[in-house]
């Protein structure tokens, strides 16, 4: 993409991208957006260019080098995504707010309560997602969601970049879905503990 103005709902776009992709992949989110910027694919609005400062991509760059590693190994992942419920959510709704700068100051506060919404349903829906799939002794599904969220956090920001309308449509469908897993997931997770707290209850001695 060649340098240029960007319009109000193509920032919305990118905007709400990066706070549901930060819920997911926080430093992903941050080594893309800021080497797609450095590169000159994208024009990053003021408030992002921060993001593509050679001492930023090395740090967000080793940071999401860790995380790739982190986010296959079951128990780890999940202990990884309770540590960044205090990250990626805050982290998702500053950049989406950074979309628009000081200048815009509404919309800069209309998206940061976007983005936060957005990363808080992502990331809810991911760790409970990956906490049921730890339930089951082999590693494969645990990967396997793990190579789909690596995949899928890049390919949402280049269509909120290039087709902001279909990444509007598609992010309704993954909001529906993601909803409906916290729903499904968090019931079995609930189910999961009562079974093993009766359980051990059960195996206590009388007094």
């Amino acid at each position: 993409m060649t340098d240029l103005t960007l319009d109000t709902p193509q920032l919305l776009a990118v905007a709400a991208a990066l706070g549901w992709a930060s819920g997911l992949r926080l430093y992903a989110v941050l080594f893309c957006t800021g080497i797609a910027g450095y590169l000159g694919w994208v024009p990053l609005p003021s408030g992002l260019q921060l993001l593509q400062s050679p001492v930023m991509l090395g740090a967000s760059g080793f940071m999401l080098f860790v995380e790739f590693f982190a986010d296959k190994i079951p128990g780890l992942d999940s202990l990884w995504d309770m540590v960044h419920t205090l990250v990626r959510i805050p982290a998702g709704a500053a950049l989406a707010a950074s979309v628009f700068g000081a200048d815009q100051s509404s919309w800069a506060m209309a998206a940061a309560l976007i983005g936060g919404s957005l990363a808080a349903t992502s990331h809810v829906a991911k760790a409970t997602t990956r906490a049921a799939a730890n339930t089951s002794p082999e590693p494969f599904s645990n990967i396997g969601l793990s190579l789909l969220g690596d995949t899928v956090v890049p390919a949402s920001l280049w269509l909120s970049w290039e087709h902001p309308s279909i990444f509007f449509a598609a992010l309704g469908v993954a909001v529906i879905v993601m909803i409906a897993l916290i729903w499904v997931f968090g019931r079995f997770l609930r189910q999961l503990a009562r079974r093993f707290s009766s359980w051990f209850a059960a195996g206590q001695p009388s007094t």
